[in-house]
């Protein structure tokens, strides 16, 4: 359906929309950056440094009623195989779907724009990025106003960003819509996967908030 099918000709009339819009292409072009691996793959790696350094300080803490030890380094590494499989799960999907791309980009080195790499590479290492700033935060204060406050915040920033590289891939003509769509379908998928392997493997009460 999203490369040959019925909604294919209803979502190149809405990229057309914001493609010939008047958002500038100098800030639609840099919200697209932000999708590339260059610059989303620091800012987990950060992250990930940030989350294992917390981890590490806090090894030598017991777990609760003689449960099995945390594993601290369970989470960054998670989170950085889960980015790394971004691009083995999207490369063979655009071959296979072979989606045409927008008029700016079609007769380029591929044909397959379905789903978007750019969208996808976005949505997980942000995504999961604030996942561990959120999971990390929530096992050392937990109980605290603040932290009411901090987590829909940072779901907040993290979703706005997403939207902000959607909309600056279809607006440079790099992506349909549904291209966008689609890697977001695909990254909400990995992050259950990575919050289910956490919650299953990294250890008694890790990335829960203690109880009360």
């Amino acid at each position: 359906m999203a490369g040959h099918g019925p909604l294919r000709a209803l979502d190149e009339r809405l990229g057309r929309v914001p493609a010939t819009g008047h958002l500038p292409a100098g800030p639609a072009e840099f919200c697209a950056d932000l999708g590339n691996t260059a610059v989303a793959l620091p800012v987990l790696c950060v992250v990930m440094a940030w989350t294992g350094w917390q981890g590490w300080r806090g090894r030598r803490k017991e777990a609760p009623n003689g449960a099995a030890p945390v594993r601290w380094w369970l989470p960054p590494l998670a989170a950085g195989l889960t980015l790394a499989v971004v691009p083995a799960l999207v490369v063979p999907l655009k071959l296979w779907l072979a989606r045409p791309g927008p008029p700016g980009m079609a007769g380029g080195a591929h044909d397959g724009f379905y789903p978007s790499g750019h969208g996808a590479t976005a949505a997980v290492a942000y995504g999961v990025a604030a996942l561990l700033v959120l999971r990390g935060v929530r096992e050392r204060r937990a109980g605290r106003p603040a932290l009411r406050l901090f987590a829909p915040a940072v779901v907040a920033v993290v979703a706005l960003l997403n939207v902000a590289v959607g909309l600056g891939l279809v607006r440079r003509g790099y992506h349909w819509p549904l291209d966008v769509l689609g890697s977001w379908c695909l990254a909400a998928v990995l992050l259950a996967v990575w919050c289910a392997v956490c919650d299953r493997w990294s250890g008694a009460g890790a990335g829960r908030a203690s109880s009360p």
